[in-house]
């Protein structure tokens, strides 16, 4: 797979700056849609990068948000979920669009069975959109038969596209949580062997983007709620990183391509590019 990078707004892309912004192609039939983690505080902040998502969807009609786990904060009682999932994202949820959790660290196991998360009351699961397969997994208990499970799934695809998202990140510059390393002795060995083509995950709060590892593109993308202002310490393994205010991103596959956007609460474009397969 290659690389196109459209726009960078910030700071550390190693393939430089071409031109002023990407637009998606926003093709008819393409699968769309949105990624948040980190975001359940039921705060100020969490409510207009929401706003923000609505906007974009007004133009660019995702009909699935995958979720990266923290989903919820604090408190989890039934209010809870109204204040801090149904209220924000009302908009979107009216307008038909589905979202698809992965797990936190803090997240109450029990949430897997609230409905509006579509995980069928399980800690791990996958399901195909199109041309992609996601694989869902439970980063706080990665248990023999999860691992199996895992295994099993990503041999059996033959999906053209196999996306994996769950919370704890293999590679991640965060100064507060970093790269989940034990995590990663155990997987990245299955994602390298069945062809993984791209990673999503939260727990670090900010937005960064580092280089392939062992060709597969890793995405933190933990600010859709909190926030940890300059928490990004860019090694050499960071491509791009965003740590100054809550964002979210926007993904497009047509074929081939894969076409990215990190976006800020304000609604700027901090990171865009194409992945070709």
């Amino acid at each position: 797979m290659r690389l196109l990078i459209a726009t960078v707004l910030v700071l550390l892309s190693p393939w430089g700056l071409r031109g002023a912004g990407q637009d998606f192609p926003n093709r008819p039939g393409s699968l769309k849609f949105a990624v948040i983690g980190d975001n359940g505080t039921g705060d100020r902040a969490e409510y207009e990068v929401a706003a923000q998502m609505a906007a974009a969807h007004s133009t660019f009609r995702f009909d699935t948000v995958i979720m990266l786990g923290d989903n919820m904060y604090g408190r989890q009682k039934p209010q809870d979920f109204i204040d801090k999932f149904e209220r924000p994202y009302k908009g979107l949820l009216d307008a038909g669009v589905r979202f698809f959790a992965a797990l936190g660290n803090h997240d109450d196991q029990s949430n897997r069975f609230y409905k509006p998360f579509n995980m069928g009351g399980e800690r791990y699961y996958s399901y195909v959109k199109n041309n992609v397969r996601f694989f869902v997994l439970d980063t706080d208990l990665l248990d023999p038969k999860q691992l199996a499970w895992i295994e099993t799934a990503l041999k059996n695809s033959s999906d053209e596209w196999k996306i994996c998202y769950f919370h704890h990140p293999l590679y991640s510059d965060g100064r507060t949580h970093g790269s989940q390393v034990d995590v990663r002795v155990v997987l990245e060995p299955l994602f390298v062997k069945y062809g993984v083509h791209v990673v999503f995950s939260g727990h670090d709060h900010v937005y960064e983007r580092l280089k392939p590892q062992k060709g597969i593109y890793y995405f933190v993308s933990g600010a859709g709620g909190q926030l940890r202002k300059s928490d990004v310490k860019h090694s050499d393994l960071t491509a791009v990183f965003f740590d100054q205010d809550q964002s979210f991103m926007l993904v497009e596959i047509d074929g081939r391509d894969m076409f990215f956007k990190a976006i800020s609460r304000t609604g700027t474009t901090v990171d865009s590019g194409t992945i070709t397969r």
